[in-house]
């Protein structure tokens, strides 16, 4: 049995909130027939349409799969796209009590057109995105904080997912943390573009653009340049880790005091489909830590959930049962 086995049996005795952003995926696929009269582009003759989370809710559906409890806690529009994320949401026994609907918002909404010959593998060929950011609103940000406290009294780990649509506030952040941080539990973040906005957590989570996004340098291919940012970014987040993914090179884990561990990918290296591997990796990386993992186990955990899900079309998750079957074959 591999010394990771205990750690995932823990998981569904706990308890995690999800703060950030909930977005609503929309795959809707198709086989093509002509090129339109119209102008030079396919007609497609509609299949069906499916509907997934994505942001904070396919962090939390990556939780849930686990057998985790979570509590989601963000904003989403008083729209259809709102409703249907509480559906999702519902479906898989995950609170949205502290979802809180917004009159003026509008929940982000990424549709995906899927599309080829009436028999075959259907493509991705065009993705359109309805965005807008969360109202400023101070009732709304009392709402927030309320529902972070309580977290930290109730919970066993906080994921912070933000996808730059401002349901992440650096103000409710810098009162939060300590809250967390006092009750000795961990908190990880995944933001997209501002990374170093949110210091003092646990651990985060950059894939490699997001570093030299953050750090506006160059990594390049020489492993010198990643260690040289991977350390510059830990003191820049005053965090005790880092875990920078890599994709089809694995990751890198960064802990103060101590050299880079540099993770090969599990499995295969031909990727089938990269959307949404970064929730799942903060996911798993944060149910290791809240059942006591150390940060070299609970990356090995996500290193194996990363190379999981990758090799699954769309929005996925992994079981508890995959994760068990992949620590136990490498050995």
């Amino acid at each position: 049995m591999s010394d990771l086995h205990p750690i995932i049996d823990r998981f569904p005795r706990l308890r995690i909130a999800v703060w950030g952003d909930f977005i609503l995926d929309e795959y809707v696929y198709g086989f093509t027939r002509r090129i339109s009269r119209e102008a030079p582009v396919l007609i497609l003759s509609f299949q069906r349409r499916e509907f997934s989370l994505g942001g904070a809710g396919n962090a939390a559906l990556n939780l849930a799969a686990l057998g985790v409890e979570v509590r989601a806690i963000g904003v989403t529009g008083a729209d259809s796209s709102g409703r249907a994320v509480r559906r999702i949401l519902r479906l898989h026994g995950i609170s949205d009590e502290a979802l809180f609907s917004e009159r003026n918002g509008v929940t982000p909404l990424k549709t995906r057109i899927l599309a080829g010959e009436e028999n075959t593998k259907k493509q991705q060929i065009l993705r359109i995105d309805r965005e807008g950011e969360v109202p400023e609103g101070a009732g709304l940000r009392r709402q927030i904080a309320a529902a972070l406290k309580k977290a930290s009294a109730s919970c066993d780990a906080l994921i912070i997912s933000d996808y730059h649509y401002r349901t992440v506030n650096e103000d409710l952040f810098a009162a939060a943390l300590p809250l967390f941080r006092r009750a000795g539990l961990p908190v990880a973040l995944d933001s997209r573009f501002r990374l170093t906005r949110f210091p003092g957590v646990s651990i985060a989570t950059p894939n490699e653009p997001e570093v030299e996004d953050a750090l506006k340098t160059r990594l390049g291919e020489d492993r010198r340049g990643l260690v040289s940012a991977g350390r510059a970014l830990l003191r820049s987040l005053r965090s005790p880790a880092l875990l920078i993914t890599r994709g089809f090179k694995g990751m890198a884990l960064f802990e103060r005091g101590k050299p880079p561990v540099f993770l090969p990918v599990h499995g295969s290296t031909d990727i089938v489909d990269v959307t949404g591997a970064g929730d799942t990796v903060i996911s798993v990386l944060t149910a290791g830590l809240a059942a006591g993992a150390s940060f070299r186990q609970a990356a090995r955990l996500a290193n194996y959930a990363g190379g999981l899900v990758v090799m699954k079309k769309g929005t996925a998750t992994v079981s508890p049962r995959e994760l068990k079957e992949a620590a136990a074959s490498d050995r």
